[in-house]
């Protein structure tokens, strides 16, 4: 494909100047004719919520589609909505927007800009909100004009959460410095933090960031469903850490299946990673049987296991001078009142096989470490995820300034509370190897993880929705609650983040 200047651009000196069709440094309070028309070709949640911002932010022209089946149904939803005129179709947003977002599912993002891609307006600046960028870059550059700009973006959070402070990544792939000034200004009124990455960065980030928290989830909420059992209701995993769990795992089933299933299939970093942590949930299980019906050999070995993680992610744990940031979870108080449960009472008497230097462990607590007022469990979910960042070398903090979501930076901050307390950390090891009221939870558990890594290892989406749907259903009439305190959770959690970080960014 030739430009209008009749050759094929070779170099980033092309787009460096090509122009763009409205001013760079445009706002909302500009004269709506300086404004650029801002073009949304898919309506699902994320396009809805970028439409209702930019809206309420003072943009005067909106033009959004979806399907064209859904046409009618859209128009009469934004009939009475100022700025916002629904298109048949994505030939209409496309030919006739200076901006361009295509929030359609990474599985599909081919297909669409293929069909919609050429009718792209002259000039204009396009972008994707795939979670999933190598197939986005290869649509893009295979279907689109070589006359327009590719500045894309993806915000790292659900449509359920607030934008403010959250990451917005922005990817200057195919365009000028004033392309990409562009995005940023149409895009501040989100409030979010940009966050400047390529499109590989962006999938490497993700993988690390989503990817297995995504896993460790999912398998959690098939375990569930696979008992046949609310685990907040039988008062066995209530309260604390247990808290953050449930509310995640029920925040993401509430949520549509693709939004994990593209991050999950077509990011290879993200096959890979999820299979090391089925991998570990397996070892770390088969460790606490042979520990728990053998000797002191076999408990050392798991024993080590555990710590051999720890170090790794945590590093020096018992030295206090190499604790170099504030926790993310201050005390379990705060997740408390965020509780779906009421705790059982506290039956489980000391084991007679626990050996002495653990019932010292065990019993050991300092003036700012009380003892835990609920049920000791084995944190499989937790142990196997620190074992399988330690096996991948993951740093999890490397990214959680950067570019982490609300619920990564949640599930690090469960990990980094069980590992960097010597008891609770105590109490996981001693419940893993000689409590069984839990094992088979903890059975279930393993089987879900390694289901989840077959299912992502067939590279099917149809099989991925099918299990995804068969465990939502078991929550179905539960999400409604469980969205309404897993909102107020992760807020109370980020506005404690944001605060941190600013601390540390002043001191």
């Amino acid at each position: 494909m030739l430009t209008t200047e009749g050759r094929e651009p070779n170099t980033t000196e092309y787009y460096a100047k090509l122009p763009i069709n409205v001013p760079s440094n445009v706002s909302p309070t500009s004269a709506p004719h300086l404004q650029p028309t801002i073009g949304l070709i898919g309506m699902g949640a994320m396009g809805r919520m970028y439409a209702k911002h930019l809206r309420q932010a003072g943009w005067s022209r909106i033009h959004v589609c979806d399907v064209p089946e859904k046409y009618e149904e859209l128009k009469e939803e934004y009939s009475n909505a100022e700025n916002i005129y629904v298109m048949r179709d994505g030939h209409a947003v496309a030919r006739s927007s200076d901006f361009i977002i295509y929030s359609v599912e990474a599985e599909f993002i081919e297909r669409v800009v293929a069909q919609y891609g050429p009718s792209t307006k002259m000039y204009a600046v396009v972008a994707g909100q795939t979670s999933v960028k190598a197939p986005e870059k290869v649509a893009f550059e295979k279907h689109l004009p070589l006359d327009v700009h590719i500045v894309s973006c993806h915000s790292l959070h659900g449509p359920g959460v607030s934008p403010l402070g959250q990451p917005l990544v922005i990817i200057q792939h195919r365009g000028s410095d004033e392309a990409k000034e562009l995005v940023e200004n149409i895009l501040r009124p989100l409030g979010s933090r940009h966050v400047h990455l390529s499109y590989e960065e962006h999938d490497l980030v993700t993988a690390n960031t989503q990817a297995v928290t995504h896993a460790a989830f999912l398998s959690m909420g098939t375990a569930w469903a696979s008992a046949q059992s609310y685990p907040w209701e039988q008062g066995l995993y209530v309260g604390g850490i247990e808290t953050a769990k449930v509310n995640i795992a029920l925040r993401i089933y509430s949520n549509a299946w693709h939004v994990y299933a593209g991050l999950a299939i077509l990011n290879p970093d993200a096959r890979t990673q999820i299979d090391r942590y089925a991998a570990s949930a397996t070892e770390l299980f088969k460790l606490m049987l042979e520990g728990g019906g053998g000797g002191e050999e076999e408990r050392r070995r798991f024993r080590e296991r555990v710590k051999w993680g720890q170090k790794i992610v945590f590093g020096d744990v018992d030295d206090d001078s190499k604790r170099k940031r504030r926790p993310i979870l201050l005390s379990e108080g705060i997740l408390d009142k965020f509780s779906l449960g009421t705790p059982a009472p506290l039956e489980t008497p000391p084991s007679p096989m626990l050996p002495s230097s653990e019932i010292q462990a065990s019993s050991s607590t300092s003036s700012t470490e009380p003892p835990t007022k609920y049920r000791p469990n084995s944190h499989l979910s937790l142990l196997a995820m620190v074992d399988c960042w330690a096996h991948l070398s993951i740093n999890p903090y490397t990214h959680l300034s950067l570019a982490a979501t609300p619920i990564f930076r949640l599930f690090l901050g469960v990990a980094e509370y069980l590992f960097l307390s010597p008891t609770l950390l105590s109490a996981s090891i001693h419940s893993a190897l000689f409590d069984t009221w839990h094992r088979a939870d903890d059975l279930e558990f393993v089987v879900a993880a390694r289901g989840w890594s077959q299912c992502v290892s067939f590279r099917s989406f149809e099989v991925y929705r099918r299990r995804f749907e068969k465990t939502r259903a078991f929550f179905e009439g539960r999400f409604e609650e469980a969205g309404r305190v897993g909102s107020a959770m992760i807020k109370a959690i980020m506005e404690s983040e944001v605060q941190r970080e600013e601390e540390e960014r002043l001191g």
